[in-house]
């Protein structure tokens, strides 16, 4: 296991991805249409204009004035919001609000990704691309399954490879979109 996930570009950050596993599923969240620092460094963000990452806490408070006090956390910052308050809800009803249950008490690769599946914003690229981290930086021997062919963020274990990921991912996008 690693003692910090190089995302961000900030050591204290980078390593709450690591120690608080609400905050690794929060930056997934967020992981859309900003760059990989802007969304996980959003787990950090909310936590100091917060307080505190307590799922509970999470769910019970109102995260549209936080998402939007300048610097926004997201550049969306009300459905990010809402989609953050949404999965603290999930959290706490399917887990009772520890989000590393959401791997540890999957028994099947199966039931790993439809606990993945289940998360609010969860669609597949997230599944491979956390599934991927889960397995290659956490040792989560059941995700190994989900990793896709293409690089993802599991990949990612320095800056410099979060440069090459984020310039793999331009051509894996593309790519892509050529196939459509």
């Amino acid at each position: 296991m690693t003692d910090r996930l190089h995302f961000t570009g900030n050591a204290e950050a980078d390593a709450l991805l690591v120690q608080d596993p609400f905050a690794l599923l929060v930056g997934f969240a967020l992981d859309q249409q900003v760059p990989v620092q802007k969304a996980f460094m959003g787990p950090f963000v909310l936590r100091e204009r917060l307080g505190t990452l307590d799922v509970a806490a999470v769910a019970g408070a109102d995260l549209d004035p936080i998402f939007r006090e300048r610097p926004a956390i997201h550049r969306f910052p009300g459905a990010m919001a809402t989609r953050v308050h949404e999965l603290a809800e999930h959290v706490i009803e399917h887990y009772d609000g520890h989000a590393a249950r959401v791997w540890t008490d999957a028994t099947t690769t199966d039931e790993l990704r439809a606990n993945l599946a289940g998360l609010p914003g969860y669609g597949d690229m997230k599944i491979k691309a956390l599934g991927s981290v889960l397995a290659k930086r956490f040792g989560v021997a059941l995700a190994e399954p989900l990793i896709p062919w293409h690089p993802t963020l599991g990949d990612v274990d320095s800056a410099a490879a979060l440069k090459g990921y984020q310039a793999a991912k331009k051509v894996h996008k593309a790519e892509w979109l050529a196939k459509q």
